[in-house]
């Protein structure tokens, strides 16, 4: 979400619960810039660190991976992937996935990209999942060399971590764009996943237009179309000048809209995210948007099949309290559209209708102080998807 879930806590003192707008740069915020100075650290992860190793998977790029002291057997490996603003373990739930895969035979990876953290107003999910592939194939060998056996690989995307999941998916392999903006990108053939996982995938444009109708941040819902309408205006200006460069768009403009003051948003990218031009002409980062048709639908759940790049099937879990969905959206009929999309005619099915579903009373990150038992449901689903991924006989798939 293009939103700091963090303004989120201010904006509640003052908001009914059925009237909080969408946020999607992660609740972790709040807990990061504590003003709390008698308890240093997270109260999520462990206080004396959590053990693991720490991979560079390019010169520039790291992956760690949590390890547990007393189960050296972990030749299977999920590499977890973060929303707009996550970076290196920052998305808090996380630290519940570690421990329950401490007795499993999978590891957990967590990676940089070059849009974590602030880089995302200039990232695009083509250079995203180029870099995805290549740690996955870092990954591969890895355990190849430490096991014998590459292992199963499943990719884990949290909020806009999804959309990297349905991008890697669905896009032709290699990706074939060469984009102006991005002139040293190099596509690579990314490898075929075992599985993947989907948690919180919500639409951008559907939460800006949430925040525009209720206000926020003490503007008005006049005065946030006005600024936004600014931004639009500003931002296709951009895109059609064309040039070498992305061209960025007036902090003093984004802020309002809770953008961080300190992330520069290309105009490019946030025609991408806010997609003005949908439901018939979607951005690339508009895949989620519960009025999208089956045309725009099949261009992304309708590939994955045709792609080939997945053995198994694919898990997506909605949170049943997700800030950054409004009230409008049917959370079970979305789900049910994406299915019926992602299976098609075929003769075994893409989705995983066991595991897929709704989190009971999770909020988007799942990061609240009242999310204890959502972040247990979750964790016993993703150990009950991972074990059946586990078993090479249940997914041998070839000719899907």
């Amino acid at each position: 979400m293009v939103l700091p879930r963090w303004l989120l806590t201010a904006h509640r003192r003052s908001t009914p619960a059925s009237k909080i707008p969408s946020a999607r740069i992660s609740a972790r915020h709040t807990a990061r810039h504590s003003t709390n100075t008698h308890t240093m650290g997270s109260k999520f992860w462990p206080k004396r660190g959590s053990p693991g190793i720490l991979h560079h998977y390019t010169e520039t790029q790291v992956a760690y991976e949590f390890t547990s002291a007393t189960n050296p057997s972990q030749p299977h490996s999920v590499l977890f992937l973060g929303g707009l603003g996550d970076g290196l373990a920052t998305t808090s739930y996380v630290a519940d996935v570690v421990q329950g895969l401490q007795p499993t035979e999978w590891s957990i990876f967590s990676l940089t990209l070059t849009s974590s953290y602030q880089g995302w107003g200039f990232g695009h999910l083509d250079r995203d999942t180029d870099e995805i592939a290549q740690c996955i194939r870092y990954i591969q060998g890895y355990k190849k060399d430490k096991f014998g056996s590459p292992g199963k690989i499943v990719v884990f995307g949290h909020s806009t971590g999804s959309q990297c999941v349905i991008h890697y998916l669905s896009r032709p392999n290699p990706h074939t764009g060469s984009p102006t903006f991005d002139p040293y990108l190099e596509h690579c053939l990314r490898p075929v996943l075992d599985g993947a996982i989907m948690q919180a995938p919500v639409s951008d444009r559907e939460a800006i237009l949430y925040i525009m109708r209720d206000g926020f941040l003490g503007r008005t819902p006049e005065e946030l179309r006005e600024t936004y309408d600014k931004l639009i205006a500003l931002a296709k200006e951009g895109v059609e000048r064309g040039g070498p460069f992305d061209t960025m768009l007036p902090i003093t403009l984004t802020s309002q809209f809770g953008y961080s003051p300190n992330t520069p948003v290309s105009c490019r990218r946030f025609l991408s995210l806010v997609s003005p031009g949908t439901p018939s002409q979607p951005g690339d980062d508009d895949m989620f948007s519960s009025d999208l048709g089956k045309e725009q639908l099949g261009k992304t759940f309708g590939m994955i099949r045709e792609r080939g790049l997945i053995r198994g099937k694919l898990t997506v879990l909605m949170s049943g309290a997700d800030q950054s969905v409004p009230e409008w959206v049917d959370k079970e009929k979305l789900l049910s559209r994406w299915q019926k999309v992602a299976d098609g005619d075929g003769p075994t099915p893409v989705w995983d209708a066991e595991h897929s579903g709704i989190i009971p009373g999770a909020s988007h990150a799942l990061s609240n102080d009242d999310q204890a038992e959502p972040r247990k449901w979750l964790v016993k689903r993703v150990l009950s998807y991972l074990a059946t991924i586990a078993e090479p006989t249940d997914y041998e798939l070839v000719g899907r």
